[in-house]
């Protein structure tokens, strides 16, 4: 009984009528280096993403987006009730004018006290005195000045702004609610600036850092041009894996924060003999390539095969570098005027 290898191919070419007299279109057999890669799903997240807090007292009067609702730079997203900030803010005012008429008062004083003091129709008391009341009066002031600027900023904190430009995700609080400094107001993210982030195993990690290299890739084969590199310096203790992530330089609108990718990072390189990939017959269990002889006859050959990359395939067996191999083999069918040479034995 005959080698299982060659039943297959005996059966195939029983299969085959002929092979044209024509000499086919070939190309060389060769060995070229190879980066494997490993494939991992990636997670598209926001590099910007926060959570906006109260920053003072009061009550929710406006809110004047929801959920899922875009805004700009500066736009107003929170507004509370100000009616106690506005009166906290006029009593400094007016504290401040009162500090400001009362050291006017005393600078006249102090500088009628001078004139007199240069004299000698005061006494070195009353001058130190008088000095003494401008001084405090300035003091006064420069309190009165900072507790209107305080008033101020106080107010301030009722109009809550967008940090930046980007989608409303979580909304914590409700109009009418009263809040306290700290508490937290609404949750938001930027879409102009995205990253990939991908957990690598552990045993990928040294190549990847080394090569730093990835291939993001969306469901539809489309690839993103990635920018910067960031590879954790700590491992998952739970996963034992290590993070990277990778700044995305063309959100486009059609990206957003929790979309699957995936990610390709070279894990190895290594030597291997390559044909293309449309030489090969493939015909139930038979793997198969035609060999040009040296008198430009086609010789069929099993082969083993490894991976697809780029319209080359990869031969693990069966073929010598160097050898030609016949580009389009369904081109050798439909004649009946060429006798078929074959090998029966893949080479090793």
């Amino acid at each position: 009984m005959g080698h299982p290898g060659q039943l297959v191919i005996v059966m195939f070419l029983l299969l085959v009528p002929a092979l044209v007299a024509a000499q086919p279109a070939s190309e060389t057999v060769e060995r070229r280096s190879f980066q494997e890669t490993v494939h991992l799903d990636g997670v598209i997240e926001a590099v910007q993403q926060s959570t906006v807090s109260a920053q003072t007292s009061g009550t929710v009067q406006k809110l004047p987006y929801d959920v899922d609702d875009s805004v700009v730079a500066g736009d107003l997203i929170v507004q509370l009730e100000d009616s106690e900030q506005r009166s906290r803010l006029r009593q400094a005012r007016a504290g401040l004018e009162e500090a400001e008429a009362a050291l006017v008062d005393a600078r006249q004083q102090f500088e009628r006290v001078e004139a007199v003091h240069e004299q000698g129709l005061v006494s070195r008391q009353e001058f130190d005195q008088a000095r003494n009341n401008l001084a405090a009066a300035r003091a006064r002031v420069d309190r009165a000045s900072g507790a209107v600027a305080e008033a101020k900023e106080q107010l301030s904190y009722t109009r809550v702004e967008a940090p930046y430009g980007g989608i409303l995700t979580e909304r914590h609080v409700e109009v009418g609610e009263s809040v306290s400094p700290g508490q937290p107001l609404l949750s938001g993210l930027s879409l102009e600036q995205l990253r990939v982030v991908v957990d690598l195993p552990q045993k990928y990690a040294e190549m990847a850092r080394s090569e730093r290299q990835a291939r993001v890739t969306l469901a539809d084969g489309r690839v993103l041009e990635t920018g910067e590199m960031t590879f954790y310096p700590y491992a998952n203790p739970q996963t034992h894996t290590f993070r990277l992530r990778m700044r995305l330089n063309e959100p486009n609108g059609s990206l957003f924060p929790g979309m699957l990718v995936k990610v390709g990072v070279p894990v190895a390189s290594r030597e291997a003999l390559w044909v293309p990939a449309r030489s090969l017959i493939h015909r139930g269990e038979l793997r198969a390539v035609f060999v040009l002889d040296d008198q430009d006859r086609p010789r069929l050959r099993q082969v083993r095969a490894g991976v697809r990359d780029n319209g080359r395939l990869e031969i693990l067996a069966g073929l010598s570098e160097g050898e030609r191999v016949v580009v389009n083999p369904s081109e050798l069918v439909g004649s009946d005027r060429l006798n078929i040479v074959t090998d029966t034995e893949a080479k090793p």
